[in-house]
């Protein structure tokens, strides 16, 4: 019996060290999984936020789109390599954005008449829409349709935020319905293009019409990047000269009342952009103006725009000009520039480029009345316009369509 014992003692104290090592063995085994499953999560939010970030840069959200690329190579520096582009980014995320195709559009109309089908049947006094839960305060559904088209010309604005009209039919169907009523559409489309859209043909639907005809976008801002280098002087001891790399950028920014803006200025697009939402802009060097668009002959839409400084700016240059040539001061002159662009498409995007015809500077003296016109060489310098869309500039108006 004492023989077992100890046999028994002994076989225990040689299995104590190995059940050790297993037990840290297992540890480390848990460690590892646990690892394993953050790096996937790691890698799932990064391959999230790098297909936000695609799909920000096709809206034409360059920013959006910088500052979601960033995060995601912040959690894995080389996600660009490991997402499988087999599928398109964006096919589950359209949402409210504007649906050009024309098989999906087609899709649309049939929606829109299905949706009218079932209120219809579902009472002989149809409603817009019918709250889900039992409320004890009044529903929007009890609203006349005129009171509520009023209020969704207040969703648009005298700014013609169209999505903001796109995002407001995602409610329900009633309102689905509500946003495309034909007097909207066909008012922003006389907003845009006046006198020159009174045939609705070739398209089928206004709406049709204001999508995809050419025309300048007014959520955005179009930013012009140009950059060249300079050669400066030569040092004192003639061992070196110096060169200058010169950057610098011209925004341009439409409104739907005819007014534009344009601005030259080497300030990174971070810290203008948010300047120019409105055209009271208290920004030095503005030049404030009016355009208009023109479809010719050739079937290029293009953009004609006469710009030039503020009244303010204008009588601040002149006393600074006569206060330091008081003997020989210079006759009194307005300068206005006029810009020619055509519309193009660059990249994904529809009629989202700018391409320059010509920039002209007149210059009127006042006592004469001679205008004398100076023509800029446009092989020099002058990059094409890119849109960005700027999602703060919607819905700023306080007027309705």
């Amino acid at each position: 019996m004492e023989k077992l014992n100890a046999f028994r003692a002994q076989w225990m104290s040689e299995l104590k060290p190995s059940s050790g090592a297993s037990g840290t063995s297992h540890r480390l085994l848990q460690a590892k999984g646990l690892k394993r499953t953050q790096e996937i999560a790691q890698e799932e939010k990064a391959t999230e936020l790098f297909l936000r970030a695609v799909q920000e840069e096709q809206n034409g959200a360059v920013y959006e789109a910088i500052k979601f690329y960033r995060m995601a190579m912040q959690l894995v520096p080389d996600i660009e390599f490991k997402i499988n582009y087999s599928r398109p980014p964006d096919a589950d995320r359209v949402k409210g954005n504007y649906i050009e195709d024309n098989d999906v559009d087609g899709e649309i109309e049939d929606l829109f008449a299905y949706f009218e089908q079932q209120l219809t049947l579902e009472s002989s006094f149809p409603k817009i829409c019918t709250p889900e839960l039992e409320i004890t305060q009044m529903h929007i559904s009890a609203l006349p349709r005129e009171i509520l088209m009023y209020i969704f010309r207040w969703v648009v604005s005298s700014d013609l935020d169209m999505r903001a009209l796109e995002q407001l039919s995602l409610v329900c169907r009633g309102f689905y319905i509500c946003a495309r009523d034909p007097e909207i559409w066909r008012s922003a489309c006389l907003r845009v293009w006046g006198r020159n859209c009174t045939k609705l043909v070739p398209f089928k639907s206004w709406r049709e019409m204001f999508l995809q005809r050419p025309r300048v976008r007014f959520d955005g801002v179009y930013i012009s990047k140009t950059s060249y280098i300079r050669q400066g002087e030569e040092s004192l001891d003639g061992f070196y000269r110096a060169w200058h790399h010169v950057e610098y950028y011209r925004y341009l920014r439409f409104f739907p009342d005819g007014h534009v803006i344009m601005l030259t200025t080497p300030e990174d697009p971070l810290c203008v952009v948010p300047r120019l939402r409105t055209r009271n802009t208290r920004m030095d060097s503005v030049l404030l103006g009016h355009f208009r668009l023109s479809q010719e002959t050739d079937n290029q839409t293009k953009v004609f725009a006469v710009v030039c400084k503020k009244k303010e700016e204008q009588k601040a240059t002149e006393f600074q000009r006569n206060r330091f040539c008081r003997r020989n001061p210079a006759p009194e002159a307005e300068h206005s520039f006029h810009v020619g662009l055509h519309l193009s498409s660059g990249g994904r995007q529809n009629v989202s480029k700018l391409v320059w015809i010509h920039h002209s500077c007149h210059i009127t003296y006042k006592l004469t009345g001679e205008t004398v016109v100076t023509a800029f060489d446009l092989d020099r310098m002058y990059t094409p316009f890119f849109f960005a869309r700027v999602k703060s500039y919607t819905a700023f108006s306080e007027q309705p369509l």
